[in-house]
């Protein structure tokens, strides 16, 4: 049986974990985003218009997924602590 302190531990690094990968995201497409579209617009027909609304969307996405899927947990584990 896992613990509820296990499970928010779990929690937490996940979302730690999460949260870094999607900030590394961002902060790759903000700086590098020219570069990245260059590379990927010679395997894919993309204009540089659809290239941007494919990422903001993953992001968001991942961003909602993130929330819902260990923040909002992790949350309702603090609140039941014993």
């Amino acid at each position: 049986m896992v613990e509820y302190s296990d499970l928010r531990e779990f929690l937490k690094w996940c979302l730690i974990i999460n949260a870094g990968i999607l900030l590394f995201w961002y902060v790759v497409y903000v700086t590098a985003g020219d570069t990245i579209y260059r590379i990927q617009s010679r395997w894919f027909k993309l204009t540089e218009e659809k290239f941007a609304s494919i990422h903001y969307r993953l992001i968001a996405q991942y961003k909602i997924a993130v929330i819902v899927l260990n923040l909002v947990p992790w949350i309702a584990l603090l609140l039941m602590r014993d």
